[in-house]
């Protein structure tokens, strides 16, 4: 893992792998809102995903005349963010107990509250501002196929129980074997735990959010990636250029919202924000499982890894379709040689083959039935993640020099992080001192840069 921590990420590779949900593009994807680049702004937020565009959202919100630039290496929502499986799911239970031992109970009640209210404010948000982005709100089954895992989790959300009240983050159920083999379609399970979740595109989430932000008067510059910055002092304060092959751009402060990649920008994150490359896999699903989708979604829990899956729901074009990520625990070391790698432009062989099987073994051939006429595969890509070494993201301020701000290595749980990993960042650099106080309430100190 040092070694792979070690290998600088580069710029996101030219010519990716299309995922489900960027076929078609968006018709802003190559959007740039002024034939060259400008020289100046107030604000440069570098990076498309769901952070960059709730970055700039909320700065424009708060601040509507501001100029904010925002700078994306391809086409917008091309990395993480229009690579995901489609979910909106926390899990906190997973990691409960681990947050309890290494930065106290209070913060980890707080970590498993953000990542519930982030879920139920994302799918507001979608409502309240008409984004089509198939937002539904449902349940979600980690079908559990070890004994130990199964334990450890009946453990933890007793923990959460006993700690939370009645908050809805501690709020689960849980089956035994012959109940979730029962319930669930899924003929080798040990167990299973239910909760609160939810599904979309977050690729056009994070469209719809850009969109909102381009009617207050953001300037994305698409197909412009930042390849270095700097920063000198400019009338007594700090001046930041990104430099682009485009150009360069000058601005008091800078957003990273680069996550896998943000080490190739500043060296000082090598190692502390490690892209892993991960594989999904979009699936007709077999004729055996109910034709309008399995209506919720799921994820399938091993001794030492899992995959994650949603079935799009009722009233998409594509009801039914089955998407599945994960698969790195099949590998050698638990996949330690998918870290440090950043080629979104191809495949791991042996993931591919694994991904395209799995869902009718956890269903089980009677379960699943037949193939569809049309094939099993739809579509199969890769995409980007930032792992950091404790699982919880960098947000705030970064070194001692004023405007170099970062909101990245969400270690692949960006969807229940982002929106309000976002809203907290804009309050640390404009909101009041009262707003601040406010923010260090529910949002994890352990999630803020020192």
């Amino acid at each position: 893992m040092e070694e792979r921590a070690a290998i600088p990420p580069g710029l996101p590779r030219l010519n990716p792998t299309i995922s489900y949900w960027q076929d078609p593009p968006s018709d802003i994807g190559c959007l740039r809102s002024t034939a060259s680049l400008p020289e100046k702004a107030d604000y440069i937020v570098i990076g498309s995903g769901i952070s960059g565009s709730c970055i700039a959202y909320n700065l424009l919100c708060r601040q509507p005349k501001a100029k904010v630039v925002l700078l994306e290496a391809r086409r917008a929502v091309s990395g993480a963010t229009g690579r995901n499986g489609g979910h909106t799911k926390a899990a906190s239970y997973r990691s409960f107990l681990e947050h309890e031992r290494e930065l106290g109970l209070e913060e980890a009640i707080k970590i498993a509250k953000l990542e519930y209210a982030n879920i139920v404010a994302t799918h507001a948000f979608a409502k309240t501002h008409g984004i089509d982005c198939a937002s539904t709100e449902c349940q979600t089954f980690d079908i559990v196929y070890c004994q130990t895992q199964f334990v450890l989790g009946k453990q933890a959300i007793g923990r959460m129980r006993q700690t939370m009240e009645d908050h809805p983050a501690a709020q689960y159920k849980i089956w035994d074997a012959d109940e979730a083999k029962e319930k669930f379609l899924t003929p080798n399970a040990c167990g299973a735990f239910e909760y609160y979740a939810g599904s979309l595109s977050a690729y056009q989430l994070a469209i719809g959010v850009l969109k909102l932000a381009l009617a207050k008067g953001l300037n994305p510059q698409t197909t412009t990636p930042a390849t270095s910055l700097w920063s000198e002092p400019c009338s007594g304060k700090t001046q930041w250029t990104v430099q682009t092959p485009r150009g360069s751009i000058a601005a008091p402060e800078i957003v990273l919202a680069t996550n896998g990649y943000s080490a190739h920008l500043l060296p000082m994150l090598q190692g502390a924000i490690v892209p892993l490359h991960g594989q999904i896999c979009a699936q007709r699903p077999g004729l055996g499982l109910p034709h309008t989708g399995l209506g919720n979604a799921y994820s399938f829990i091993h001794e030492t890894g899992y995959e994650y899956m949603i079935s799009r729901p009722p009233g998409t074009p594509d009801t039914g379709t089955i998407t599945i990520g994960g698969g790195l625990w099949k590998l050698e070391n638990n996949g330690a040689s998918r870290y440090g790698e950043t080629n979104d432009t191809a495949l791991e062989p042996s993931i591919t083959l694994f991904l395209r099987d799995c869902t009718e073994e956890y269903f089980g051939p009677e379960n699943w039935g037949a193939d569809h006429a049309s094939g099993r595969v739809k579509k199969e890509w890769s995409g980007i993640m930032g792992a950091s070494a404790d699982g919880l993201p960098y947000v705030g301020a970064l070194t001692d020099t004023q405007g170099l701000w970062i909101s990245a290595g969400f270690h692949g749980h960006g969807m229940v992080w982002c929106l309000k990993a976002a809203e907290a960042l804009a309050v640390m650099m404009v909101g009041s001192e009262a707003e601040y106080r406010e923010m260090e309430e529910w949002f994890p100190r352990s999630a803020v840069c020192e």
